[in-house]
């Protein structure tokens, strides 16, 4: 069964707005159902082209990042780092795959408050988490990760090697204390793979499709099916309601500057936890005055993106190393021997450039940005923030997007910066450089739309359908009630997944 179109209606069984991590492999799971499925995507698909390796197109000209503005508190624009395109911001993503701890989907204690639990718990996740890494082909070693979860299966591939300099800075860990672990990475390493293992992987676009990102693992195999379909450079605009505002009777779309409407029997929202809540708000009416699916008042409410760092260890040997990104530390992630609270997750950088560098720091010559690059080792510092209700996203006047966050647990955050800063100087790298990550750094964006069983504290039920409208799903990052500390990609494709096999669409 197919979508239909009918001048400037389109009609279909199931409309997916977004096709990314969550969208996409809703659609994919979804695909062998009978019903038509509609996949409306706001930009189009990338370009393989030779700026997809360029340090200087990707990181000083953001040549992938939307040019859309938000707003921060204080009216203030600024560039989110967000691609619109098929596939979402995996196009651009590090493809770190890991899954959250088990303790994660509980109320667990922090610095600066409790995180709170799921309504679920890791065991119902657990299969399709399972399930995702076999999408995604996950390379990783079971059992390495001193606080994995429990596992039914092991990883389908197995982990990435270490390069020598990678090795060694494994081996000091282990010599002083630290568990060190193969990174869980979702690339092509498989016999016969395309991945070549070169230096632009993480946040660059993949110019030989060997990156595990949504349009190459599950949008384009979902668009094999004859009952899924794609617009592309298709802007949702709002969501109309009938005048009961149970049920949603249509979408009004932008598509390539003609105003259409999809009418469907269920909508997913799927665009981001970001523009997820802004897209409920903007579709407010007689029956939803404070925005769709918002009798709670959370929507746009807890949002979340980690608080995250960047460390540079420098030491006076080079560093050769072409495909860092395969080792992490998770020791911290309940704490330390002074604290019992949670610091965070430690994983390696894919390997600083100096046309990367050079976006951060302009004015110091290539030539010497060149030889820091050379003789350094990257790594991505990553602490749970907790879902405050002030950090939020909502609209001005105009309907710009607003996005209000303030960091918190930050001082567990300082005492991880603290632990790898020393960790890397026993390691021989003497020089350390710490930047952190501001408000357009929003890879991990999540909360705006939380799930739970309480309509009062919550607006999804555990499978993610809205509790004030029959037939409106939301399947990104929205979702998660809490962050954890982890990359949140696998756990959006698990969800989907846990959607697609149990929750009703009609």
């Amino acid at each position: 069964m197919t979508s239909q179109t009918d001048g400037t209606t389109i009609t279909t069984d199931i409309a997916i707005i977004g096709s990314g991590m969550g969208g996409g492999t809703l659609a994919y799971a979804l695909r062998n159902r009978g019903a038509s499925i509609l996949i409306i995507e706001r930009g189009g698909y990338l370009p393989r082209e030779p700026e997809n390796w360029s340090p200087t197109a990707v990181f000083a000209d953001k040549r992938y990042r939307t040019t859309e503005q938000f707003l921060d508190e204080h009216g203030k624009p600024f560039r989110a780092s967000i691609f619109y395109g098929v596939g979402g911001n995996t196009k651009v993503y590090g493809a770190a795959l890991p899954r959250l701890r088990r303790e994660d989907f509980g109320v667990l204690e922090t610095e600066d408050g409790v995180s709170p639990a799921w309504p679920i718990s890791y065991e119902e996740l657990e299969p399709y988490y399972t399930e995702a890494e076999r999408l995604f082909r996950v390379h990783g070693t079971m059992g390495a990760d001193p606080f994995e979860p429990p596992r039914s299966a092991p990883y389908p591939f197995p982990a990435v090697p270490h390069e020598p300099v990678i090795a060694e800075l494994a081996d000091s860990f282990t010599q002083q204390g630290l568990r060190p672990y193969p990174l869980q990475l979702g690339i092509d390493l498989r016999e016969g793979g395309t991945c070549i293992r070169c230096k632009t992987c993480d946040g660059f676009p993949c110019q030989v499709l060997a990156k595990s990102d949504a349009e190459t693992c599950v949008t384009r195999p979902a668009l094999e099916s004859p009952n899924v379909s794609m617009l592309t450079h298709a802007r949702a605009v709002r969501l109309d309601t009938d005048p009961t505002g149970r049920r949603i009777t249509g979408l009004e779309i932008d598509h390539n500057g003609e105003r259409k409407t999809v009418v469907a029997k269920t909508y997913v929202l799927a665009t981001s936890a970001i523009n997820s809540a802004a897209m409920l708000l903007r579709s407010a009416n007689d029956s939803h005055p404070n925005g769709l699916a918002n009798a709670s008042g959370l929507v746009g409410r807890g949002f979340m993106m980690h608080v995250n760092s960047a460390l540079m260890a420098v030491r006076p040997q080079g560093n050769p190393t072409v495909f860092q990104k395969t080792l992490a530390v998770n020791d911290w992630y309940f704490g330390d021997s002074k604290s019992r609270l949670p610091m965070g997750n430690a994983q390696l950088l894919g390997k600083l450039q100096p046309g990367m560098l050079a976006a951060s720091i302009p004015f110091v010559p290539q030539r010497v940005l060149g030889e820091i690059a050379g003789r350094s080792v990257d790594w991505y510092l990553m602490s749970e923030d907790l879902p405050d209700p002030d950090n939020r996203i909502s609209l001005d006047a105009s309907g710009r997007v607003v996005m209000r966050w303030r960091a918190n647990n930050v001082g567990a955050h300082k005492r991880l910066v603290g632990a790898m800063s020393s960790a890397m100087r026993r390691a021989g790298y003497p020089l350390i450089q710490v930047r952190r990550l501001g408000i357009d750094a929003v890879a991990h964006q999540c909360g705006t739309i939380r799930f739970g069983e309480d309509p009062a504290t919550s607006v999804l039920d555990p499978l993610c359908r809205t509790h004030d409208v029959d037939n409106l799903l939301v399947v990104d990052a929205g979702f998660l009630p809490s962050s954890g500390a982890q990359n949140p990609a696998l756990t959006i494709a698990a969800q989907a997944l846990r959607v697609a096999a149990n929750a009703q669409f009609n």
